[in-house]
């Protein structure tokens, strides 16, 4: 089996009908964070922390409805630009980016993510794209 950096990153992305700033805050505010990570209706994010700045941190706790498994997905940002990107570690090293383009009142996140080697790519797609469609239907809708 081909470790991580031979995985070719995954990227996703979603047009979100609302300005700069409020997808920027309905991305990073846990509040909002609580309502929309989560890649089907039968889990949830009870728990989330943010601190969106170069050298701060973040979790969110991801669990299933049914109280049947959670785990947290967390790490360390490198970078943050506000309204313009973010880079970051997660805990197990892989590298995640995304860039947010404000065009009026639509602001396009696109977001390309080191896969992990335990899951088959589409599945990692799927599921990453299915939460970017949360956060997309959760923005629009606050």
């Amino acid at each position: 089996m081909s470790d991580n950096k031979t995985l070719a990153p995954i990227t996703i992305e979603a047009v979100v009908n609302a300005p700069i700033e409020k997808v920027w805050a309905c991305w990073n505010e846990p509040e909002h964070i609580t309502q929309w990570c989560h890649a089907s209706d039968d889990w949830h994010a009870p728990f989330a922390e943010n601190d969106p700045k170069t050298g701060g941190k973040f979790k969110t706790t991801m669990a299933a409805r049914d109280g049947s498994f959670s785990f947290d997905f967390g790490g360390i940002y490198d970078e943050v630009k506000t309204h313009e990107s973010i880079a970051y570690t997660m805990e197990d090293g892989r590298k995640v980016s995304i860039v947010f383009t404000a065009d009026g009142n639509k602001t396009k996140v696109i977001e390309t993510f080191d896969p992990e080697k335990e899951n088959p790519i589409e599945m990692q797609r799927g599921g990453w794209q299915a939460i970017l469609d949360n956060f997309k239907k959760h923005t629009e809708s606050v």
